[in-house]
């Protein structure tokens, strides 16, 4: 068995830590790492493919000098709608006034401005809303056409360069990867990615669209930023690998106070159909200039906790903020004294789908119970495409899953997942040795002591996708007691 350096964080939830100028060089990655990190983001709005491959290189520099996978999310940008250039460079647009749009690439005034994205006036009818500059501007169409929209200005303001446009209550005829998203989306590939974020995903067939894309080469996390995608939920989930809360974009095309009860819903239909789910955006967006987090963003943390989530986000925060590795560390201390509630499990597990009718999940449902049952150290998994970790995952058990997989890829996807630490080696010859190698393995990364129980589950034929059949208990510095 590989060298693997003893390391268990202590926590089931995952932070995922978006690398920026603030954060790229290879000790800040180290040191978030170190802080806390599980999975590290390469958001694609932003750097460069040289930015991006010196990232991917000092990761997994890192990963090597560690002894264990850590995972990579690349995030492709998506289709960004913005408004032209204006006078001046920014002009103010009066509440109650008429604005135009249209594709007549002159120079915006405070009458009318470029909105060169033709495809926005096919899908728009009267009465639709335009939200320009994160909402901060509310236009109202009052009439429109191929070329052009005629609108009421509901709420005014500021309108200046380049200012992003949304338009919430309308499914908009555009492609789920734009051409800068194709490029990048080969380029992450490439450089060896494990999982893609897709942007603004609006119906199920994005999501279709962009599997084909990936071809299995990484999994496939869809961001669900807009109130469409919520019209077809369950598919959506069904068709992802994983799914990320987006609560930016989200919270300016819904009224905000939609946005937790659409947090809530997300999570537990992610967590019925057995995907990782993710909560993004602000989640300690003070810790960009200061040292500390308000109290606020530290219950918001802990709501995501309580709720079940796989992983939290940091963006700006370690992307561009003044304390990145310090944002880390808190996000790491508010996940701890949550999962150390004595109410945490109860309250987690109120969200609980009911176990699927099938072998595999009766399978695993049953481990769970047995290591409550014994006060086991830690779920072992053997798997080789990731299924039986995830279906161990999915049930939240009370104790550590230890993911061992003889695939590197499987072994840094599940990065993301629940409670997961994963063991990458080929360490099976027969099934006689997977006591001894779960044993090793939880040795290795620090789990459990003589004479607690480890609780087993495989597939035989062992890589043979999606057969978990096998649970057996075996006990540290001792022998094979059931299976």
């Amino acid at each position: 068995m590989a060298d693997t350096k003893s390391f268990h964080r202590g926590r089931r939830a995952k932070i995922i830590a978006t690398l920026g100028p603030a954060s790229r060089d290879p000790q800040t990655i180290a040191d978030l790492y170190e802080a806390g990190a599980d999975v590290f983001r390469l958001n694609f709005s932003h750097g460069s493919h040289e930015d991006h491959a010196k990232s991917v290189a000092a990761i997994r520099a890192l990963e090597k000098e560690v002894g264990r996978p850590i995972t990579i999310l690349m995030d492709l940008q998506g289709p960004k709608l913005r408004v032209g250039t204006i006078q001046g460079g920014q002009v103010i647009i009066q509440t109650g006034a008429n604005f135009r749009l249209d594709l007549d690439p002159a120079i915006g005034t405070a009458q009318r401005a470029c909105l060169a994205h033709p495809e926005i006036f096919a899908a728009l009818r009267p009465g639709k809303t335009i939200l320009i500059n994160d909402g901060h501007l509310r236009l109202r169409v009052k009439s429109c056409g191929k070329d052009f929209a005629e609108t009421e200005v509901i709420v005014g303001g500021v309108l200046s360069d380049r200012k992003g446009v949304n338009v919430p209550d309308v499914t908009l005829p555009i492609p789920a990867l734009t051409e800068k998203d194709r490029k990048d989306l080969e380029f992450g590939l490439s450089q060896g990615v494990d999982w893609v974020g897709l942007s603004f995903v609006q119906r199920p067939e994005d999501v279709a669209e962009v599997r084909k894309a990936v071809a299995g080469r990484a999994g496939v996390l869809s961001k669900l930023e807009k109130p469409s995608a919520l019209d077809q939920l369950d598919a959506i989930v069904e068709l992802s690998d994983s799914v990320m809360v987006a609560r930016g974009d989200l919270g300016v095309e819904m009224p905000l106070e939609q946005v937790p009860v659409l947090q809530k819903r997300i999570v537990r239909a992610c967590r019925k159909h057995g995907k990782p789910v993710v909560v993004a955006t602000q989640m300690l967006e003070s810790m960009i200039k200061s040292p500390v987090p308000t109290r606020a963003e530290a219950s918001d943390v802990a709501t995501a906790i309580y709720d079940g989530v796989d992983a939290v986000m940091l963006s700006a925060e370690t992307a561009a903020g003044q304390f990145p590795v310090r944002a880390v560390a808190t996000m790491h201390k508010i996940i701890q004294h949550v999962e150390s509630d004595e109410h945490y499990l109860s309250l987690m597990r109120a969200g609980h789908a009911e176990t699927e009718h099938s072998s595999p999940a009766a399978i695993t449902a049953a481990a769970g119970q047995i290591a409550h049952t014994l006060k086991a150290a830690a779920i072992v998994t053997f798997t080789s495409s990731g299924s039986t970790t995830l279906r161990a995952a999915q049930e939240r058990p009370d104790v550590p899953i230890l993911c061992i997989t003889p695939s590197l890829s499987a072994g840094r996807r599940l990065g993301l997942a629940w409670g997961v630490q994963a063991l990458v080696g080929d360490f099976i010859q027969s099934v006689d040795d997977i006591g001894d190698v779960a044993v090793k393995g939880a040795a290795r990364y620090g789990i459990g002591n003589d004479g607690q129980a480890l609780v087993i589950t495989a597939g035989m034929p062992f890589g043979k996708v999606g057969t978990t059949n096998m649970v057996r208990v075996v006990w540290i510095g001792g022998e094979t007691k059931a299976s």
